[in-house]
């Protein structure tokens, strides 16, 4: 929910803590050697086995990035991680974002009602989850579709 610059003093301080976290994963994203993206994973419960994420990509990044590292997070999540769910939070008007969550599979969960100040206006953020078990239903469909990507 950052939406101001960070500084490098501020990142620093930041990663220094994020560091000392068990309970917090970050990766970096990079095609061809250059950052694209960061994915997190946040308020990893090994006793309920479920976790938050999030994913930032590079504006200036190619078309479908970010539909590669949402299935590389999700891998990670169920695979290495072995959760049983993995939720996130967006904001409500960011659209393109929940329609791509739900592509692979994730459903909307809850609304919180005028949750986060955007621009001076409260907005609605829009809780999402998926199950391990929906990620194996999906799973074989999303990779035809990154692999049909790649070739196109």
């Amino acid at each position: 929910y950052t939406s101001h610059e960070i500084g490098a003093d501020e990142h620093r301080s930041w990663w220094s803590q994020v560091q000392r976290r068990d309970d917090q994963a970050y990766f970096m994203y990079e095609v061809g050697g250059v950052p694209s993206g960061v994915v997190a994973f946040t308020v990893i419960d090994p006793f309920n086995r479920n976790a938050s994420w999030a994913f930032y990509s590079d504006p200036d990044s190619a078309k479908g990035t970010g539909t590669k590292m949402e299935f590389l997070a999700l891998e990670h999540a169920f695979n290495t991680l072995k959760l049983h769910k993995l939720y996130c939070e967006v904001f409500a008007f960011n659209s393109p974002v929940v329609k791509l969550h739900q592509k692979f599979g994730f459903q909307i969960e809850g609304t919180f009602r005028e949750q986060r100040v955007v621009d001076g206006s409260y907005v609605d953020v829009f809780r999402l989850g998926i199950l391990a078990i929906e990620w194996g239903l999906n799973r074989t469909s999303m990779q035809s579709r990154i692999d049909a990507y790649t070739k196109g």
